[in-house]
């Protein structure tokens, strides 16, 4: 295996050399750096000690925890032995201290102690039972194979990072797999996005309640073609029924993009999409904080910045108006958001972009007004 050198953030990593990413024997996407920026600044405001990457590779989320946060104990854990080779390779390269090899794992104390291990991430999860503090899985694909495992080693009032890669199925494009991975009928068309993530997070609280779990979201959102979730557990039974009152359906109208939610464990009328989460995507003062945070040392710090500045000020109601496709629908001109956004406000509804669609706006008020706005601009 032919290696490079690469920094990402604090950390100087080896990365295995590849004319495609996918073709590497040990996986590092690039691309994903800003996921991983935005995970180490949650990571350093919520301020978790035991931290578990139970999908690793090159290692590279789990040694910028330990370098960038105040987490005290990191999990690297991958399946692959080349990975588990490799990860051992970039912790000599970022730590010094004695690093104890062993067939399967490999554990470094220098100022924080940083275990390696070769293992299939479910077994690693089910032997430490309540354990972490926070504990990501970013998988390639779905993380729903590695669901039930994680919410048994994450701490009762832990936190789960998890990330979903399969748009595909959660955007509506294979609506069968949808079906089976996560329970739920996905749609197509300018909701999508968001409404992926909302069946995400659903699938997650149906899961937690059984377990006399509930959730709160810290921060969720999609981006790059992926989507992100942190979320909180909430200890007790009445914090999984209050959980599950925030599930509930979309009705999305293809020929107008007029659109409703209900919040129901059964939907009241046909063509539901969902069931899906309508409760909240941040936690304001969540992302407050994360925005506040030094970015110098980031690996993306300006698309962070930029990015974070629209999440702080988005609106956290569910679904949106894409302003472009309303026109497009209803036999309309295209006119600026911010014109629209003024026409609103003056009626006294709150207006917001999001960080689903560039060309979108989040708002309170109800279809007809801001139809009606696009209309006066006509």
């Amino acid at each position: 295996m032919e290696l490079t050198k690469i920094k990402e953030g604090k950390a100087e990593i080896l990365v295995p050399k590849a004319e495609r990413i996918y073709d590497a024997p040990v996986f590092y996407n690039p691309v994903m750096a800003l996921n991983r920026d935005l995970s180490v600044l949650l990571l350093k405001v919520v301020k978790a000690e035991r931290v578990l990457e139970a999908l690793s590779a090159t290692g590279i989320r789990g040694i910028r925890y330990a370098l960038e946060t105040e987490a005290d104990e990191i999990w690297l854990n991958d399946i692959n032995p080349e990975a588990f080779k490799l990860i051992i390779e970039n912790l000599k390269l970022n730590f010094e201290g004695e690093l104890e090899i062993n067939e399967r794992s490999a554990t470094l104390r220098d100022k924080k102690t940083l275990i390696a291990t070769n293992k299939d991430a479910n077994l690693l999860m089910a032997e430490k039972f309540r354990y972490f503090d926070f504990l990501d899985l970013d998988p390639f694909g779905s993380p729903m194979e590695f669901l039930d495992s994680s919410l048994r080693s994450v701490k009762r009032k832990g936190v789960l990072a998890l990330t979903a890669t399969d748009t595909a199925p959660l955007c509506g494009a294979h609506p069968k797999a949808c079906l089976r991975k996560y329970n739920a009928k996905p749609v197509r068309g300018e909701l999508c996005h968001e409404s992926g993530l909302r069946i995400l997070i659903g699938t997650v609280v149906r899961y937690t309640a059984k377990y006399d779990l509930g959730i709160e979201v810290l921060f969720a959102y999609y981006k790059d073609h992926y989507f992100r979730a942190f979320l909180r557990l909430k200890d007790g039974a009445k914090e999984g029924d209050k959980a599950l009152k925030n599930l509930g359906y979309l009705y999305f109208d293809t020929k107008t993009g007029k659109f409703e939610v209900e919040r129901a464990f059964l939907p009241s009328k046909p063509d539901a999409f969902g069931p899906l989460w309508l409760g909240p995507l941040k936690n304001q003062k969540i992302v407050e904080k994360m925005n506040a945070e030094d970015k110098g040392e980031l690996a993306e710090k300006k698309k962070v910045s930029k990015f974070l500045n629209v999440v702080v000020e988005e609106l956290d109601v569910p679904f949106f108006y894409d302003i472009h496709a309303l026109a497009r629908r209803n036999s309309l001109e295209v006119r600026k958001l911010s014109d629209i956004a003024a026409m609103l406000q003056e009626k006294g509804y709150r207006v917001s972009r999001t960080h689903f669609s560039p060309t979108a706006i989040k708002t309170d008020a109800p279809f007809e007004e801001v139809l009606e706005a696009l209309k006066a601009l006509q």
